[in-house]
């Protein structure tokens, strides 16, 4: 199957956009008429002299808005790392060019489906052939390439997380699974290791528990997770798990929730749904990270480690030597997750994953008998800092700020600044999770094509009417704090005068922001387009 070409030109007339392909020994321009929104192929001979022309890094695909379709090209890129003689580039800059005046077709070879992002931007090349090369498949993650040395052997060390685009979308508005069984923010992340010819690779994905849960917000700190009492639990789950283990083998599901407060239910519901499945292939382990790691023990993660230390032996992993034989083959993945399947969860698997690099550096003779990655000092930072560099880019992705408890990741240690910088980033979440979530739940909708644009539809959904408790009420309790505040500082005659001042001003305060919280989920960023208000 071809490959995507490498380098483009874009060629603007007021009729067409001619998209030619650069690379050497090749003559492919595509022409998509912006009228009739018809796509062709042609040869250079055909691009107009009159055409405006540039650059561009690729096509990200075409997308259908109420105005009409918009083409949407990459216009700057930029060199990550080389990949088995392939150059692997990060999309940095774009450009959503409108088709008015004022495709995905790739084999499971080239691309699992699971992760193309840009899949239904790209679903007007899918059904002519002659234009496959003009799609590029885009994922969403996360991904380091690093060249390390160890004993003066050089190897190329690589970390790759790919979000799944189903059932993709934001912290708490997308939790549990939908009705085909894909769990939300699910990650598959791979580390790979090259060294003279030979190559390794270990697998480990993360997912919300896979039944039906929500927890949508409304304004308070930790809206409780509701468990739907409607859906049939068992039919989602075993649909997630048959897919699950066709894909990748035996599953150890490693449950990190606590198993007292709010987040109890949730893991009981987890361990009946698996035991109730009754598949040999599947083990459940749930291990309360808080309450094992309290008081700043973080030493006691070595006690899931150990656990679990004889089934990631028999699990192994992926390597091939330097004539391509295969020397050992995974045969199962460890599927971690917590509530948002991020902080506690990134924490885990990087613990899972040096343990497997250490056996694959020792087999290829990287390391010596009797070394120990963590004695590494070079490598071990390299190898820390892009665990955490892996944990921000997912957390920003889906709950919107950059992850939590990566001072362990990082240094091995839990710190007080880290906790200061966790308490940061979780008042950052707060406001971003309540008040413009909603927002990008629905432009992650568009994108992915979870909502079809009708451009007959009239106005769009996305602007409503807000209800008058919206304006009213903060207007009400902001305006009753600070006259509170100001019969605090502004005496009156006499203290009793100064008390009923603060007393009735307070109260009407307290009052008011009882209605707001009781009302909590009038107020939040509510999606419009997939996601509205219900149980997903």
């Amino acid at each position: 199957m071809a490959t995507a070409y490498e380098r483009y030109n874009l060629h603007t007339t007021p009729e067409k956009f001619f998209i030619e392909a650069c690379d050497e020994g090749t003559d492919a321009v595509l022409v998509i008429d912006r009228v009739s929104n018809e796509m062709t192929l042609t040869g250079r001979n055909d691009i107009p002299p009159s055409a405006v022309t540039r650059p561009i890094c690729g096509i990200m695909g075409t997308l259908r808005l109420v105005a009409g379709m918009y083409l949407i090209v990459i216009t700057r890129k930029r060199n990550v790392g080389n990949l088995l003689g392939h150059a692997v580039w990060k999309a940095v800059d774009f450009d959503v060019i409108s088709y008015k005046k004022t495709v995905l077709h790739l084999s499971e070879i080239q691309a699992d489906q699971r992760f193309v992002w840009n899949g239904n931007l790209l679903r007007e090349l899918a059904g002519q052939p002659e234009l496959h090369r003009f799609a590029l498949p885009v994922i969403h993650g996360f991904i380091v390439m690093k060249p390390c040395r160890i004993n003066g052997k050089i190897f190329e060390w690589i970390l790759i997380s790919r979000r799944s685009c189903f059932r993709a979308g934001v912290r708490y508005y997308v939790r549990g699974i939908d009705s085909e069984g894909h769990a939300a923010n699910f990650v598959e992340t791979e580390q790979i290791v090259l060294y003279e010819g030979a190559k390794a690779s270990f697998v480990q994905t993360r997912g919300s528990m896979p039944f039906y849960w929500s927890q949508r917000p409304n304004l308070k700190y930790k809206p409780k997770p509701v468990i739907s009492k409607t859906m049939n639990h068992m039919d989602g789950f075993q649909r997630h798990f048959d897919s699950q283990l066709l894909i990748y083998g035996k599953q150890t599901v490693l449950n990190l929730v606590n198993q007292k407060g709010s987040e109890k239910p949730l893991e009981e519901e987890f361990a009946k749904m698996s035991s109730g499945l009754n598949n040999g292939m599947l083990n459940y382990l749930a291990f309360d990270f808080h309450k094992e790691c309290s008081h700043m023990r973080w030493d006691r993660l070595q006690i899931l480690v150990d656990a679990v230390a004889e089934t990631q032996d028999e699990y192994s992993y992926f390597m091939v030597n330097s004539d391509g034989k295969t020397l050992t083959q995974q045969k199962g993945v460890f599927r971690s997750n917590c509530m948002d399947c991020l902080d506690r969860t990134n924490v885990i698997q990087s613990l899972l994953a040096r343990r497997s690099l250490q056996s694959q550096l020792q087999r290829m003779g990287v390391l010596n008998v009797g070394q120990r990655i963590e004695e590494q000092a070079e490598f071990e930072k390299v190898y820390k800092n892009a665990w955490a560099d892996n944990a921000n880019a997912c957390a920003v992705q889906y709950a919107g700020t950059g992850a939590l408890k990566t001072d362990f990741t990082r240094t091995g240690k839990r710190t007080r600044w880290g906790l200061l910088m966790d308490g940061w980033n979780s008042m950052i979440r707060y406001y971003k999770n309540n008040f413009s979530d909603g927002f990008r739940q629905d432009a992650i909708d568009l994108f992915l094509g979870n909502f079809a644009v009708d451009e007959s539809e009239g106005p769009t959904p996305l602007r409503m009417k807000k209800d008058w408790k919206f304006l009213t009420l903060p207007i009400v309790m902001l305006v009753a704090f600070s006259m509170c505040i100001v019969s605090l500082l502004l005496a009156g005659d006499t203290w009793t005068e100064t008390l009923a001042y603060v007393m009735f001003w307070g109260s009407a305060s307290a009052i008011t922001a009882t209605v707001i919280l009781f009302n909590g989920q009038d107020f939040v960023d509510a999606p419009k387009l997939v996601h509205k208000e219900k149980m997903d």
